[in-house]
């Protein structure tokens, strides 16, 4: 019985989480897609994204460091209800203006597979553009 509103709480919170960081908590494939983009191991199913939302299942621990990065709040807060909601300025991931959309975190992966010769041009591809843009005010 425990377990059972262990995961009814999580999905509560992880539903919460959701909305303060402007995302859906009602689709299962959009959670799983951001979710994918930003964790390194295998990615889940939308099946098991839903499985967290309606309190099926709590995801291990590596999944939910990954989720609390990606939704600005402390995994401790994000599993247990205890500690810091927020996760502190400066840590990872915890200023709404710091998070990316899943375009920019694709193509941040994208970039870091690039061997270093190709990652230095595409620096200096977005900085001349950044230059150019600034030039544009």
């Amino acid at each position: 019985m425990k377990a059972s509103i262990e995961r009814e709480d999580f999905s509560e919170r992880l539903q919460q989480a959701l909305r303060n960081a402007d995302y859906s908590p009602d689709s299962p494939t959009q959670l799983a897609r951001e979710f994918n983009i930003r964790f390194t191991g295998r990615p889940i199913t939308v099946h098991a994204a839903r499985k967290w939302l309606v309190g099926e299942a709590i995801p291990t621990q590596e999944k939910l460091r990954t989720l609390a990065q990606w939704l600005g709040v402390q995994a401790e807060w994000l599993r247990f209800g205890s500690g810091q909601q927020e996760q502190r300025a400066g840590g990872a991931g915890g200023d709404v203006a710091e998070r990316f959309d899943s375009a920019d975190v694709k193509l941040i992966a994208d970039l870091q597979r690039l061997d270093d010769h190709h990652r230095m041009i595409a620096r200096e591809m977005i900085r001349l553009l950044v230059r150019i843009n600034r030039a544009k005010d």
